[in-house]
């Protein structure tokens, strides 16, 4: 996939998400936040806060699903919000001050600050939904909600899970992968409701199980891109559990002894991450995790063949290609 088809997909779901996140923005600083720290740190995410993945996968999926995008944007708004709302917490539990160059609300006011903000954010969210449920039938509605419910609290557990991996020595693989086929509920949920909103039940299943394969190739990339940048490398091997590419390659013999020796270094350069890159990419577990990769991809492709509407096919196939991008 050339780098000019991923910024057409790119520019789509920014233009898709712009009206719910605008939305979600308004509507979180019309409350009333009487604490000038707390008011401080919303202004401070705001300031920031560009998720275009969450609310623009829910509007492809709408679409798809033969609905209208631009008469559900209370629901983007509600997904956009309740994403942040894990986004803030996670920042606390990985320790996480600096994103992306800019101080996390962890980062410049403190856990206690986050834990609130968060808090609101997931509370305004679920508000959000719940009103916007209101124009389904019964039903509909109820699966909606159970939807949110049963795939937030897998997304939920799958952190639980990974803080206690954390205490572990020596953190098996598979038991990992695991936790990232759970974390990846948070990108089912958003096609699954786009899916459920647009109308055509003939497609929920189909945009579901494509919504898994999405987050699952999403997560195992995010894996990678954790080796290659050495902030969030040291990040890992520092305070968090270390990526999956790495954890396979020290299951792996021949690369084994280069990568111990690199992350017990106590400082990492970048030419010892360009090292490691090399070795874990040559890596024959790895190299397997690629593979199972492209089969996810492949299925993914399949499913979207289904999807009636060709430009839609595109947008979902082209995503999935972006997976495995300069990996």
């Amino acid at each position: 996939m050339t780098l000019k088809k991923a910024g057409i997909i790119i520019a789509d779901l920014k233009k898709r998400s712009e009206k719910g996140l605008e939305l979600a923005k308004q509507t979180l600083q019309a409350e009333k936040i009487e604490c000038p720290k707390l008011h401080d740190a919303l202004e401070h995410y705001i300031a920031y806060w560009n998720d275009f993945t969450h609310p623009g996968l829910f509007s492809i999926a709408c679409e798809a699903a033969g609905g209208d995008p631009d008469r559900v944007v209370q629901t983007q708004a509600a997904i956009a919000t309740m994403a942040a709302a894990f986004d803030i917490h996670d920042d606390i539990i990985d320790k996480s001050k600096v994103k992306y160059k800019i101080p996390t609300v962890y980062g410049k006011f403190g856990a206690e600050i986050a834990i609130l903000l968060g808090n609101a954010f997931l509370i305004e969210g679920f508000k959000l939904l719940v009103d916007s449920t209101t124009m389904l039938p019964k039903e509909k509605e109820r699966r909606v909600l159970e939807a949110v419910k049963k795939l937030m609290f897998e997304v939920g557990n799958a952190h639980a899970l990974e803080v206690g991996l954390k205490e572990r020595k020596n953190v098996a693989p598979n038991d990992y992968m695991k936790i990232i086929e759970m974390k990846a509920a948070g990108i089912e949920v958003d096609i699954h409701l786009g899916a459920l909103f647009g109308g055509e039940d003939a497609e929920v299943e189909a945009l579901a199980r494509l919504g898994r394969i999405l987050g699952i190739l999403a997560t195992l990339r995010d894996e990678f891109i954790d080796v290659f940048e050495t902030e969030e490398l040291w990040q890992r091997i520092s305070t968090q559990s270390l990526p999956l590419p790495v954890l396979l390659a020290l299951r792996d013999q021949e690369a084994k002894g280069t990568v111990m020796s690199i992350i017990s270094k106590p400082e990492i350069t970048k030419s010892d991450v360009n090292e490691l890159v090399d070795v874990i990419l040559e890596a024959k577990t790895v190299v397997k995790l690629k593979h199972k990769m492209r089969l996810l991809i492949r299925e993914g492709a399949d499913l979207s063949n289904h999807l009636r509407k060709e430009k839609l096919r595109r947008s979902f196939q082209i995503l999935l290609s972006f997976m495995l991008e300069d990996l």
